[in-house]
């Protein structure tokens, strides 16, 4: 039940057979570099559910530092398709994390090994882990990603907020692209590009000097009949975790912090208002703050009704004497 759970909750479609690899078709595009000719070239992500738990797992592991790992497989059309990841020895901070010598040796030798045992998938990007405030690419981030597209191509950048995914139950997860140097993208609004994210305080100004260098695609997740088997055995071995796992409990840390963020949000708009008289701007970040206050709620509601229901279910012991038949109403209870 917890990994259908999982399953649905993150739309994990079922594929008939893996999606298999033509040499020739690969070749041509690359050497036809198709992504050259247009910014917005590439429109989706898919990922393997195997590829996806990997990657979360390794980010959670991390806990409040962020963490790194490179992901393979092919691209078909203008979309990439991860079938595998691995992680990095990167050591990274609360805000960064940037490969050093150590982890493009690793990454090499990794690659190099898989090649010799025949495997066909091609290192096509990296993922890391943003703890707590959100799937988009700071300063750091976007200058990694300018540079991997400029000498790694097809390459895309993928985030994921652990404790974000702890408390909702569902992985946070984005990919993005960055832009050529000196373009200028179109107006977006109205699109995916433009949806709103639930910056931290300390992070927004960061965010709104970068977000316009990068642009996001759509990530779907798939599994075959062999991730099938293998979640299954995953699942079969962590699934008492799951059931006794509360993510208010778990996560009681992270949900604090937002709540003071949340406060600190609306002290802002307090001053503002006193100050400025640009009602707009003003009325957008209150938007704003309820979004992440309606946010915080449903997570927490979440959290509560799950506790309920585990109360209910295993909190109310069965007392059947031995040498009495159990009745109707007992066998009810």
């Amino acid at each position: 039940m917890a990994r259908r759970t999982w399953e649905v909750a993150n739309k994990i479609d079922t594929v008939d057979k893996p999606f298999e690899i033509n040499d020739a078709e690969q070749t041509q595009m690359r050497n036809a570099k198709p992504w050259e000719k247009d910014p917005h070239y590439f429109k989706e992500v898919k990922i393997s559910a195997v590829a996806l738990i990997k990657m979360v797992t390794h980010a959670r592991r991390g806990g409040n530092l962020e963490v790194m790992g490179l992901m393979q497989g092919h691209i078909d059309a203008n979309t990439f398709v991860v079938t595998e990841s691995f992680a990095l020895p990167v050591e990274g901070t609360e805000t960064r994390v940037n490969a050093q010598a150590q982890a493009y040796e690793y990454m090499t030798n990794y690659v190099e090994m898989g090649e010799q045992e025949g495997h066909k998938h091609k290192v096509l990007g990296w993922y890391h882990s943003h703890p707590g405030y959100g799937c988009w690419l700071s300063g750091i981030d976007v200058s990694t990603q300018s540079t991997n597209q400029q000498y790694l191509e097809p390459w895309v950048a993928v985030v994921i907020d652990p404790l974000r995914t702890m408390s909702a139950g569902k992985v946070d997860i984005g990919a993005f692209r960055t832009y050529p140097k000196g373009y200028k993208p179109p107006d977006e609004r109205g699109s995916s590009a433009n949806e709103y994210q639930s910056v931290p305080l300390h992070k927004i100004e960061d965010f709104g000097v970068h977000c316009k260098s990068y642009y996001p695609l759509d990530v779907t997740f798939f599994k075959s009949a062999l991730d099938d088997k293998m979640l299954k055995s995953m699942f079969n071995t962590y699934w008492i975790n799951t059931l006794r796992g509360s993510p208010i409990f778990a996560n009681s840390d992270y949900i604090n912090s937002q709540i003071k963020d949340l406060a600190g949000k609306v002290k802002q708009i307090e001053r503002q208002t006193v100050r400025s008289e640009r009602n707009k701007d003003i009325l957008e970040k209150v938007d704003k703050a309820i979004s992440d206050a309606l946010t915080i709620e449903d997570e927490l509601q979440c959290g509560f009704i799950s506790m309920e229901v585990k109360k209910s279910l295993f909190s109310r012991p069965l007392c059947v004497c031995r040498d009495e038949a159990p009745t109707e109403e007992k066998m009810h209870e």
